[in-house]
């Protein structure tokens, strides 16, 4: 397993997948809120930390028989894909409205009666925002698969690189781009990349 091939598969399912996910929308609506670099670093340690937690997972997943490992992988893969493709068929709006208001729920309930915010209490509030959200996701999932057929060191480089991409977008522009973002449009590429991964994770079994 070469650590490029894990880096380059996480980097562009997690890019792909957490642009205008929960996750972001959550990034994008404090960074109005709060001062942007404080929300950045809250919002990447926590993806950090549930990259770490996931490829771990995916590495005692690698204790099982590889065939039993692949096997899951590739109904993973493809069962997201599927899944996805169908979302997207059925979706009748063009922007991400549920994702939006699901983040902005979870914020305004997080700072209900809060007057004033030290910056060490924003980074917390991004970080316990963020892994909450991102905990039993499809991305946390989708690493967990990597991990477990791919170099972990590669898994978690794309990944945090493809989670802190998509925080920076989140925090710097988010607002600007959110209402232009095409929920039928990522949701079918998502979908499209899952299987994509399945395809090959099924080409690679023995």
């Amino acid at each position: 397993m070469h650590p490029l091939a894990g880096f380059t598969a996480a980097l562009l399912l997690i890019t792909l997948s957490e642009l205008g996910d929960k996750t972001f929308f959550i990034g994008v609506i404090l960074a109005t809120r709060h001062p942007r670099r404080w929300v950045f670093l809250g919002v990447t340690a926590a993806l950090f930390l549930m990259t770490v937690l996931s490829v771990l997972i995916g590495q005692v997943a690698t204790l099982l028989p590889q065939a039993i490992v692949q096997g899951i992988t590739v109904a993973l893969f493809l069962g997201f894909g599927l899944k996805l493709l169908y979302d997207a068929y059925r979706m009748a709006g063009t922007t991400l409205d549920d994702e939006q208001t699901e983040a902005l729920e979870a914020v305004e309930q997080r700072e209900q009666g809060v007057k004033t915010w030290t910056n060490g209490a924003v980074v917390m509030e991004a970080f316990s925002l963020t892994f909450v959200a991102e905990w039993g996701d499809r991305t946390q999932l989708a690493t967990i698969a990597l991990a477990a057929v791919h170099h972990p060191v590669g898994v978690v480089l794309g990944a945090t690189l493809g989670h802190a991409i998509c925080a920076a977008i989140a925090v710097a522009c988010g607002k600007l781009i959110a209402g232009r973002i095409s929920e039928r449009l990522v949701t079918a590429l998502s979908g499209v990349l899952f299987i994509i991964f399945g395809v090959v994770a099924a080409m690679e079994m023995r």
